[in-house]
């Protein structure tokens, strides 16, 4: 069930309307928008009636919801999502595509640093980068853990770009929420229901990637879990599907992008370094999915990929980055879309987190 509440009720009135949904056992959950604020309802069996609620002062009107998924649907807010971050002019949903660049795994300050200082120039935002792997074979490169996500803290104050990392599990959840600026949430554990819940009870944007074989229903109730939990700010990620397919990696399906978009108010990026795995696909791919309407990018960027110790086939150079980032931001303008520009000055230490 929503409740739309009118265009001019006041926050009494959204308060007193959750806390009578709550008397009635159930959960409420305020979603304001553009013109409006909305209230979702969870936690009812079955359709519940409206009396109790469509008399109530600012209340506009009660809409029994059928979709499985409430509170990423249109539904519940008509407008998209946008997911911005304090003392940054990078942002997930509006005008501005956010750009997230970094290698696969963080092997070592001095390789981070490095990478970090390239995509920094080149117009990134966000630095991605992984301290928690999870590998096919329990022999290969599993991280750093802590040390890697100290380094990327480092990296966060010597270049200002926000860091997004992934957690595998509680106890890496705790850590990656202490040192993260967006915690991800792998492909692998879309359907974790639990882990999906403990990070939508963190006060800290998420992204969250498809999973390997996920329809789109899936995908979308799979974020449906975190917002459940309280936590409204959602990144979708599109990164490949198994499909019969031996030419590449993944099937990068850019087709989910405008149907995310279509039912969604959450803002969706697309990673092609992981949805072919194939460094020579990762430009023509970002193009395409810049042109579908994505809202931002995730690739992986090595400068020295041929002795990575993990995804280096599907690691692009740093001056390949640099190409990227000037198509697509040719490609964006046309959308009525923005690219960062290049860094001109050198970066300097910023303060603080």
């Amino acid at each position: 069930m929503l409740v739309v509440m009118k265009a001019h009720a006041s926050q009494e009135q959204v308060r007193a309307v959750c806390e009578r949904i709550e008397s009635l056992g159930y959960r409420a959950h305020p979603i304001p928008g553009a013109q409006r604020t909305a209230i979702g309802v969870t936690g009812n069996k079955g359709a519940m009636e409206p009396g109790a609620l469509d008399e109530m002062s600012g209340v506009q009107e009660v809409i029994q919801v059928s979709k499985p998924y409430k509170l990423v649907s249109r539904d519940a807010k008509e407008e998209d999502t946008v997911i911005r971050f304090a003392g940054s002019d990078g942002s997930f949903g509006d005008r501005d595509l956010g750009v997230v660049a970094g290698p696969c795994s963080i092997e070592s300050r001095e390789q981070a640093f490095a990478i970090a200082e390239r995509v920094a120039k080149g117009g990134a935002r966000f630095f991605r980068g992984g301290a928690y792997k999870p590998r096919t074979s329990p022999y290969a490169f599993q991280g750093l853990g802590e040390e890697g996500l100290k380094i990327m803290a480092e990296i966060r104050d010597r270049f200002g770009l926000k860091i997004i990392t992934e957690a595998l599990d509680d106890e890496s959840l705790v850590l990656v929420a202490d040192y993260a600026d967006v915690i991800q949430i792998g492909a692998r554990n879309m359907q974790n229901f639990s882990l999906l819940k403990k990070a939508g009870r963190l006060r800290k944007p998420i992204m969250l990637k498809r999973g390997m074989s996920a329809t789109l229903e899936e995908f979308l109730m799979a974020a449906e879990y975190i917002l459940s939990e309280g936590n409204y700010e959602v990144i979708l990620c599109e990164r490949g599907v198994r499909t019969f397919a031996d030419h590449t990696r993944n099937t990068l399906d850019l087709s989910i992008v405008p149907a995310v978009q279509r039912l969604s108010h959450l803002p969706i990026i697309v990673d092609p370094s992981h949805g072919t795995g194939k460094r020579n696909k990762v430009l023509p791919l970002s193009r395409a999915a810049v042109a579908v309407g994505a809202d931002g990018l995730m690739v992986e960027v090595h400068n020295d990929p041929d002795h990575a110790l993990s995804d280096g086939m599907q690691s692009i150079f740093p001056d390949q980055f640099d190409e990227l980032m000037e198509e697509i931001r040719q490609i964006a303008a046309v959308l009525h879309r923005n690219v960062q520009r290049p860094q001109t000055q050198p970066a300097v230490a910023r303060a603080g987190r």
